[in-house]
């Protein structure tokens, strides 16, 4: 049982900002600084910057406290993500949502495609993603590069010479953050999913529910890109038995809603058609719901 007592701090809202930034924040204030730190230098645009503050023990909640542009919400214990972030839309004043991780560096003019796709398109019915680098490439929806592991060792000279010099296209399967909705989009499936916390598969439970609703439109921005150190929170979490959750919810496994409705990591090639399911994917999905359902059953 999670406790989830939230404290809130709101800065009064910038009418230049365009975007909403939500930062949830785990006892990683290194990266924590790094990232905020390339988004006020990097960007085109002012950006409102909301950040979750879970736990603070390292320094973290006392920083931010002293940053006059910083919105925050502050649990003493680690929440998780999906109550991070739905504490973060609370406090947003702008039309667009955009969730980063603390341990991702923005590169220069990153927002400057988010918002050209945005307003090219005209209507609110999109779910759009940044392009990460990583140092070990966890998909095609990424570029493999290692500018370092942490703040101690990131060659930030280097990654500002080259970010623009790697080969990548446009990419369908928009899911992981950076990612950016509208929100009007973002309310209407009730942001993330509190069964899947501390956060676990649900990020490709959020993309299904924006299916739900209609959504076609899951496009990986090539041009706006960042550096990503690398799940830094996720390796020390206790983590939720989020697979099964996933398939009890939707009746297919997270990897089948990858491959069959978002086609992550393919060329982007528009609007997102659901392919049809083969029998025996069908089958091996049929059975592990069944699993998940007995698994649910004997942890109740």
């Amino acid at each position: 049982m999670v406790n989830v007592n939230i404290v809130k701090h709101q800065e009064k809202a910038n009418l230049e900002s365009v975007f909403s930034i939500m930062i949830p924040s785990w006892n990683n204030l290194p990266f924590l600084k790094l990232c905020i730190d390339s988004i006020r230098k990097n960007s085109a645009y002012k950006h409102e910057i909301i950040v979750h503050i879970n736990e603070g023990i390292d320094g973290t909640l006392d920083w931010v406290k002293s940053q006059a542009d910083i919105s925050y919400s502050h649990s003493a214990e680690n929440i998780g993500v999906c109550y991070a972030l739905n504490s973060c839309r609370t406090m947003s004043s702008t039309n667009y949502l955009l969730y980063i991780n603390d341990d991702m560096y923005v590169c220069p003019d990153w927002d400057l495609p988010l918002l050209k796709e945005i307003q090219q398109l005209g209507h609110k019915y999109f779910f759009f993603s940044a392009t990460s680098i990583e140092i070990n490439k966890q998909s095609n929806c990424s570029i493999e590069k290692n500018f370092g592991t942490s703040p101690l060792d990131f060659n930030e000279s280097n990654l500002l010479k080259e970010f623009n010099s790697f080969p990548m296209q446009d990419w369908n399967g928009a899911t992981w953050p950076p990612n950016i909705v509208h929100k009007d989009i973002w309310d209407m499936v009730g942001g993330y999913s509190i069964e899947f916390s501390p956060g676990m598969y649900s990020d490709p439970d959020f993309s299904m529910k924006l299916w739900q609703i209609g959504v076609r439109l899951f496009k990986g921005i090539e041009k706006s890109r960042v550096y990503h150190f690398g799940s830094i929170s996720v390796k020390r979490v206790k983590r939720n038995k989020g697979y099964y959750t996933f398939i009890a919810k939707w009746g297919i496994t997270s990897s089948t809603a990858s491959k069959y409705y978002l086609r992550r990591g393919e060329k982007f090639d528009g609007p997102l058609e659901q392919r049809p399911i083969p029998f025996t994917t069908r089958i091996k999905n049929n059975f592990k719901f069944i699993i998940s359902a007995f698994i649910s059953i004997i942890n109740r």
